[in-house]
């Protein structure tokens, strides 16, 4: 269960989270992906690229049309066919090459199944990555900040871009492949796999798109091409919700001049500042001993701060005056 008050994301604040400490994770081939840990997900935030199952075993890239149509096997492909499209979306596969067995994420990983894909949506729906700090018009919230085709509708991923992505997950518009063979919707759409299977030849994907505001579950045939972010198989402890009210206080708050942090009972832990608009403006660590920040060159005004530890994290609004 996700613990809703043991991060508290501020409405209106939009802030980076791929701005935190990243680590990574690296494929069989050995393309390294940075990944960014959302509510208790830790997911993915590239495409996956990778063209051999965790066996070694390649897996085939198919570009003839006819043979994508009819393959019962896993396959790849970059759109078009064209390798820079490969590199810079990630590579397309069909859904028979995520549910192989010989496995094709990074170790420990997996491809999430739809109710873990509900999961993420219904953590940014109820945790401010709504358009305007509210709602389950998240799709803004998830998308990269440029490369989409433009839209004109507030709102919408293709919309004023420059505000995309303050989840961090960083979507790519990179289409897909219908089961056809026919590419589409580069720059347009973004389509991730789940491994959830609907009916013998239909499964779940997860979409939005430039005139979207919206995440969307559809089913598809099991031959389309689609982009694939991978899940990691634990989750993450996030301090538990009685500690967060008693611990990690923030004072005086208020601010004028130095502010004390209180809760880092032993080793340390890893500030960052933020911005009304998103800016980092401080990054630092504290130790148990030295626990205070000096705030005088800040500017009067609300700022987030971030304060993470090994396997946990939790935020507090600050206001300076």
């Amino acid at each position: 269960m996700i613990m809703k008050k043991a991060l508290l994301v501020l409405t209106g604040l939009k802030i980076l989270l791929s701005d935190l400490p990243a680590q990574t994770v690296t494929d069989f081939d050995g393309n390294v992906y940075n990944t960014i840990t959302i509510g208790n997900q830790v997911w993915m935030k590239e495409n996956l690229k990778v063209v051999h199952y965790n066996n070694g075993d390649q897996i085939p890239n198919v570009t003839n049309d006819t043979e994508w149509n009819k393959s019962t096997t896993g396959a790849c492909c970059d759109y078009e066919n064209i390798p820079d499209n490969g590199v810079a979306f990630g590579k397309l596969y069909n859904w028979y090459a995520l549910v192989d067995s010989r496995k094709l994420c990074p170790t420990d990983m997996h491809v999430p199944t739809d109710a873990e894909w509900e999961t993420l949506t219904d953590y940014l729906a109820n945790n401010g990555f709504g358009y305007q700090g509210r709602g389950n018009d998240i799709a803004k919230s998830i998308a990269t900040t440029s490369g989409w085709k433009i839209s004109n509708t507030p709102g919408n991923v293709g919309n004023d871009q420059t505000s995309n992505n303050n989840s961090g997950f960083t979507a790519l518009p990179a289409g897909s492949r219908d089961h056809n063979g026919t590419f589409f919707n580069l720059v347009d759409y973004c389509y991730f796999w789940t491994s959830t299977e609907l009916l013998r030849s239909n499964c779940l994907d997860r979409n939005t798109g430039y005139n979207k505001s919206y995440v969307y579950a559809y089913g598809c045939e099991n031959t389309v091409g689609s982009s694939v972010r991978c899940l990691s198989d634990s989750t993450v402890t996030k301090v538990n919700v009685e500690r967060v009210e008693d611990y990690y206080q923030i004072y005086p708050n208020p601010a004028k001049e130095r502010i004390s942090i209180s809760g880092i009972e032993t080793g340390s832990a890893k500030i960052h500042v933020f911005t009304y608009v998103g800016e980092c403006i401080l990054k630092t660590e504290i130790e148990r001993d030295e626990n205070s920040i000096n705030v005088c060159s800040f500017p009067n005004g609300i700022y987030l701060i971030i304060i993470t530890g090994n396997d946990w994290s939790v935020q507090r609004k600050l206001t300076k005056y």
